[in-house]
């Protein structure tokens, strides 16, 4: 009578780590560079401080223009305010005066 004898083989005790192996470094490579990982933390965060400088120079870009509006209500009308506005409207100057035109940004063309 012949028997067969079957070699015990040990891949089949491989099976479970090598699967959890790469369900964890699937789970770690996303917790890291994922839409909501550590490092998109990092970008948020950095993009939050660009963000909050633009906001306050627009705060107070807004607060100047409210200061000049301020100006020329009409309890409080400056004289000198409505004569620069209303030179600068016309395109008048006199003859004695002298003008400085600046650009948008501030600098003096």
């Amino acid at each position: 009578m012949w028997t067969r004898h079957h070699k015990q083989r040990n891949t089949g005790r491989l099976i479970v780590p090598s699967l959890a192996a790469i369900f964890l470094s699937y789970f770690g490579f996303h917790a890291y560079h994922g839409e909501f990982g550590i490092y998109s933390k990092y970008r948020y965060e950095a993009q939050a401080k660009e963000l909050q400088s633009r906001l306050d120079t627009i705060k107070s870009q807004r607060l100047e223009i409210e200061r000049r509006v301020q100006m020329l209500h009409d309890g409080s009308l400056e004289k000198d305010m409505l004569d620069e506005q209303a030179r600068k409207a016309l395109n008048v100057s006199h003859a004695d005066e002298l003008t400085i035109m600046r650009a948008p940004d501030g600098s003096i063309n």
